[in-house]
């Protein structure tokens, strides 16, 4: 069971992290007049929403695949998308998160490293 205050944890630190990488591949493949940072959060936040709702009542396999459809037609309508720039957007933002990820990982492991 989803406590509400992990839940709203989860939804704030989601939409920090994932926010960024959401906009700038709206940006890359609808445009920067239909992809708006302020739709990239309204994704984030329902699709997290949407996840711990339908992970409560929908076990495994299934439930991952209902979320995955639930985050694509997010995309779809906060940045009026066809279903291929969805599934576009959807991939170029894991490629940015994970290349963010892997610099400022980098950048943090030689400061550390400066510093000791």
């Amino acid at each position: 069971m989803v406590s509400l205050v992990s839940l709203l944890l989860q939804i704030i630190v989601t939409a920090i992290v994932v926010s960024p990488s959401l906009w700038l591949a709206g940006r890359v493949i609808v445009g920067g007049k239909k992809a708006k940072f302020t739709d990239a959060i309204m994704i984030v936040v329902l699709g997290v929403l949407a996840g711990a709702v339908v992970g409560y009542f929908i076990p495994g396999i299934l439930a991952a695949i209902v979320q995955l459809v639930v985050w694509l037609w997010l995309v779809k309508r906060f940045f009026d998308a066809s279903w291929g720039q969805a599934i576009a957007v959807a991939i170029i933002a894991v490629i940015v998160f994970i290349v963010v990820s892997i610099v400022l990982g980098l950048l943090i492991g030689v400061a550390l490293f400066a510093i000791f």
